[in-house]
């Protein structure tokens, strides 16, 4: 059950658009549509900002590479000690 709410102001042209196509769609309210919609594009973009796809040459590419690391610079230490004081994760 939701308990989350959310409210919002739109143009009235936006909110009959959006009631037609919960409509068409079979849906029983705009919430419903709505929910669905935030859901979908919400996965799609945490994906597209979460995941890397790489052809199976550029992967070996990078394999290789991982293989081939010496010791961390301080650079990149500090970099780490950064992200950790910040509570970057």
């Amino acid at each position: 059950m939701a308990t989350a709410r959310l409210d919002i102001r739109l143009d009235e042209q936006i909110k009959a658009k959006a009631e037609k196509a919960s409509a068409l769609l079979g849906l029983k309210s705009l919430t419903e549509y709505i929910v669905k919609i935030m859901d979908e594009d919400a996965s799609n973009v945490i994906s597209e900002h979460e995941q890397m796809t790489l052809e199976d040459n550029r992967f070996d590419q990078f394999i290789i590479a991982c293989e081939k690391t010496s010791a961390p610079n301080n650079a990149l230490l500090d970099a780490v000690k950064f992200t950790e004081q910040s509570g970057i994760k």
